[in-house]
């Protein structure tokens, strides 16, 4: 499926041995922990400031214009040197930042600062991630990305968990200033590591340079004409739809009909996180031989624990939750490295942006559809429907013959 095999400019070493990589991870922790405390100032500042409804436009004005420039960020991707676009979106990222603590010592923050910053974020994350997606594939084989991303995955979460708990304590002790200050720094650390260590290992192919519009049309046909990366595309765009408004909504409404109280969401909540890093953590020890299959095999079970949520007394919510967790945190790892590894490396940056935009456009609907049969039917309808939705929908996948053969060890270009 690999139309341009990466050329490997230098050899890397073990994984296990790998410092520069293990490196990156560090540096990706700390810039996911600084992200998680700015949202947390973010938040709070804008509780602070607005109505509760306004608050929230806040919180979530950046996914529109993500969504609006991320096809244009695919583009750049498979155009451009990944680490000069990272780098550049890191400064400015650094400048929002500075702006802001600015603008708040010389007045109060108001909603239209606010706004501005979170679209700015919005928009500087539809160039970044595309151009980020595609540096596993240039560090390492793809033999390795499954290590790479239980590694990855799992620091991410540790990170995020660890920025949000101080991200209350400084957003207390020192406000918006304090926060803005410490995730600039994190940035400028991300950027300092990409212009000094971060050197790629492997050089990827780059797409025919047309116009603009031509470029994002030809990710589109790429897709339509290469049914295995379409099937990638959509099980990773979906990954989250059935997940999400059951976990987001779902377990509130649940523990709100059983009366067991927000404790219990809490509990959930962390059951669900301990899963999806023991789950991720698996990958690394025990590997499955047929990585892709056994990725959608997690994702049908998973469909059948979603299922479980909508029954049952609270142990047994409790026990599908961290159920869910675990697949998911497995099934990432394996198919975020099988979309990495067999992705025509031409193609990846808009392939890796079309599935990012199936998230941010589809999400708000799958959670809307969830919340309407919660209110209109009984509660576990819901659940039933949408577990079974995945469930089913994993189907095709595994009977496709690619997928129930492909191995990561024996992959074009992992050598």
């Amino acid at each position: 499926m690999t139309a341009a095999d990466p050329v490997q400019l230098v050899e890397p070493p073990a994984f296990r041995r790998d410092h520069r990589v293990h490196a990156w991870i560090l540096v990706k922790t700390l810039s996911d922990a600084g992200d998680a405390l700015w949202m947390i100032a973010l938040a709070w500042t804008a509780v602070q400031t607005a109505s509760p409804a306004v608050a929230g436009l806040i919180v979530a004005a950046g996914t529109l214009p993500r969504a609006v420039v991320l096809l244009f960020g695919g583009m750049i991707a498979d155009r451009a040197d990944a680490r000069r676009v990272m780098m550049l979106f890191n400064a400015v990222r650094v400048g929002v930042l500075v702006t802001v603590a600015l603008w708040v010592l010389s007045a109060p923050p108001t909603v239209g600062v606010l706004l501005l910053a979170a679209i700015a974020f919005g928009v500087c994350d539809a160039f970044y991630e595309p151009s980020a997606g595609t540096v596993a594939r240039q560090l390492m084989r793809a033999a390795d990305l499954p290590s790479y991303g239980a590694l990855s995955q799992t620091a991410s979460r540790l990170g995020t968990m660890a920025g949000a708990a101080v991200g209350g304590v400084i957003v207390a002790s020192a406000g918006l200033v304090g926060s803005a200050a410490v995730n600039a720094v994190t940035f400028t650390v991300v950027i300092a590591f990409i212009a000094i260590w971060l050197r790629p290992r492997f050089l990827l192919a780059r797409a025919d340079r047309q116009s603009a519009l031509r470029d994002i049309a030809g990710g589109f046909t790429h897709l339509g004409a290469h049914p295995t990366t379409r099937t990638l595309v959509i099980a990773l765009s979906g990954l989250n739809l059935a997940v999400g408004p059951a976990v987001g909504i779902g377990l509130a409404l649940r523990a709100h009909d059983e009366g067991w109280g927000a404790p219990a969401v809490g509990l959930f909540e962390a059951l669900l996180g301990l899963g999806a890093a023991i789950g991720a953590v698996s990958v690394a020890r025990w590997r499955p031989r047929r990585e892709a299959r056994a990725g959608f095999r997690a994702l049908m079970l998973q469909g059948l624990a979603i299922v479980a949520l909508g029954w049952g007394p609270a142990w047994s919510v409790g026990v599908a939750a961290f159920a869910i967790g675990a697949t998911a945190g497995y099934a990432s790892v394996l198919l975020s490295a099988t979309f990495s590894a067999t992705v025509d490396t031409a193609y990846l940056g808009r392939m890796s942006s079309i599935t990012r935009l199936g998230d941010d456009c589809l999400m708000p609907l799958a959670m809307a559809a969830f919340g309407l049969l919660a209110s209109t039917t009984a509660l576990w309808v819901p659940f039933a429907l949408f577990g079974g939705a995945m469930t089913a929908s994993m189907v095709a996948p595994l009977a496709n013959p690619a997928f129930r053969s492909m191995s990561l060890r024996t992959a074009v270009g992992s050598t």
